[in-house]
């Protein structure tokens, strides 16, 4: 009995190296994608939170929208003790440039509310883009006081009209 009869070519284990390489080369585009999908769905979510949450808090504060740091801790703006926060504090702290999840997320106020105490403000929008376009995210996303989402496919701020989106964005449908 011979060794030459046990264990695997050279050919055979550079087939099975090529099949090897050929699923990856299918798989890392589709989880690339996925984990781009995933980016995007948390931006938008976070964007819906800090919606719905200035909408708490100006129901709260005679229609007058809050900042982020209001929103986390809104005893430090006026509310009593014991007001619960309108958001966490991970979702305001990434309202002023922070990264999360692969996308920049950024808070814009607009002017002060009339006949409202400070710190209360009239308008907002609240951004989010990739932190690395096509690696992270492709759109860029932003949300105003009124609730609309718009987006672009560049993975820039959608067009904004002060602390406004522009009526010229394109919605989230």
């Amino acid at each position: 009995m011979h060794d030459r009869d046990s264990g695997f070519t050279l050919v055979e284990l550079l087939i099975v190296v090529a099949i090897i390489g050929i699923i990856a080369a299918i798989a890392i585009p589709n989880l690339l994608r996925a984990r781009i999908a995933a980016n995007e769905a948390a931006a938008i979510g976070d964007a819906r939170t800090v919606s719905s949450a200035e909408v708490a808090y100006s129901s709260s504060n005679a229609g007058a929208f809050g900042t982020p740091t209001c929103l986390a801790t809104p005893t430090g703006c006026g509310f009593t003790a014991g007001t619960s926060s309108f958001v966490d504090t991970q979702i305001a702290a990434t309202s002023a440039g922070a990264q999360k999840q692969g996308y920049t997320r950024n808070f814009i106020a607009g002017l002060a509310a009339a006949g409202v105490p400070d710190p209360g403000i009239g308008t907002f929008v609240y951004t989010a883009v990739p932190a690395v376009l096509s690696q992270t995210g492709t759109r860029g996303f932003a949300i105003d006081h009124t609730g609309m989402i718009c987006f672009t496919f560049t993975g820039a701020v959608p067009p904004l009209n002060g602390a406004a989106l522009d009526p010229t964005c394109t919605p989230l449908k």
